[in-house]
């Protein structure tokens, strides 16, 4: 719940037996379940219906693949949080969900109570896995972050706007890969609060996800403070 309003949900899974059980679990459960589809088409055009605050995706869908169909969800709505619930822990398959805007990543092997935590975490922003998967994630953020960046035009580096020293507080214990909840008990915070700076430090950075804003501090060193 978010406040005294459901968090509203969509689910996405080409198993129909699947997609109603774990529909049925979050709508017992408070959430608002505003949507179901299966498969990847279906899932595009029902998710820029219904405006979920998160989708719960399957990867592995007919049509278009679940990978696909992040990347123009949330490029479609960049508000909608996308928290991965698949069989595979391939590492390749965990790191491609990231790279294409999903905020978590769950197995299909989690309990219920995991899924609803998982769901609710995902509405509020935080980055969600499975445990042994975090790892993972802030080692390819710092795989991308080695890498050269492509050159900003016209000087745009040198115009950057500055931060202040609360969000480059808040900025450089992400890219630690900590939690909202975390940062939030670390510097005596709200969550809400913590949410507002990040949401702050992407407008300023004209950057468009928590990948994009760790491989920028990762780039600036901001991790090693």
């Amino acid at each position: 719940m978010t406040g005294t309003t459901p968090i509203r949900v969509m689910v996405v899974d080409d198993h129909p037996m699947w997609r109603d059980a774990v529909a049925r679990d979050l709508s017992e459960s408070g959430f608002e379940v505003v949507a179901t589809a299966g498969d990847g088409d279906q899932a595009v055009r029902r998710a820029k219906a219904a405006a979920p605050d998160v989708l719960v995706l399957d990867l592995n869908l007919p049509g278009k693949p679940g990978v696909q169909v992040c990347k123009e969800v949330v490029a479609a709505d960049p508000s909608v949080r996308v928290l991965v619930l698949s069989a595979s822990g391939e590492h390749a398959d965990v790191l491609e969900a990231v790279k294409s805007g999903a905020t978590g990543y769950l197995l299909k092997s989690a309990s219920t109570e995991e899924l609803r935590d998982a769901v609710r975490r995902t509405a509020d922003g935080d980055p969600v896995f499975t445990p042994g998967l975090a790892g993972l994630v802030l080692g390819e953020y710092r795989r991308l972050a080695s890498e050269p960046a492509a050159p900003a035009a016209g000087g745009e580096e040198q115009r950057a706007p500055r931060l202040t020293e609360r969000e480059t507080e808040v900025l450089r214990l992400v890219a630690k890969g900590l939690s909202y909840k975390q940062i939030a008990e670390r510097l005596v915070i709200s969550h809400r609060t913590v949410q507002n700076h990040v949401q702050n430090t992407l407008g300023k950075l004209q950057l468009h996800n928590r990948v994009e804003l760790v491989r920028y501090a990762i780039e600036r060193g901001l991790d090693d403070e």
